[in-house]
């Protein structure tokens, strides 16, 4: 019985010097996400897209765009990225 109690005690030891601090990252990114969820299709404007995260999406990902008359790289300020 004395060396189970061993064992356990040495890996309680173990597990003391194991970082809990800082949860574990993930390995899909947001990014990754958004290109799972939208495509560029051919839409060019504010009045074509449903929100703000797709407007931002297409912004970045695709050409041609019109969402951005400013040029500050937040698209569709009136209708969606407020």
């Amino acid at each position: 019985m004395n060396g189970g109690i061993s064992s356990v005690t040495s890996q309680i030891s173990n597990l003391s010097s194991v970082n809990i601090s800082e949860p574990a990252k993930s390995s899909i990114s947001t990014s990754n996400v958004l290109n799972q969820q939208f495509r560029c299709d051919g839409r060019t404007r504010c009045s074509q897209m449903t929100s703000c995260a797709e407007a931002t999406y297409f912004l970045r990902n695709c050409p041609n765009t019109k969402m951005d008359g400013d040029n500050d790289g937040i698209p569709c300020e009136r209708q969606w990225c407020r």
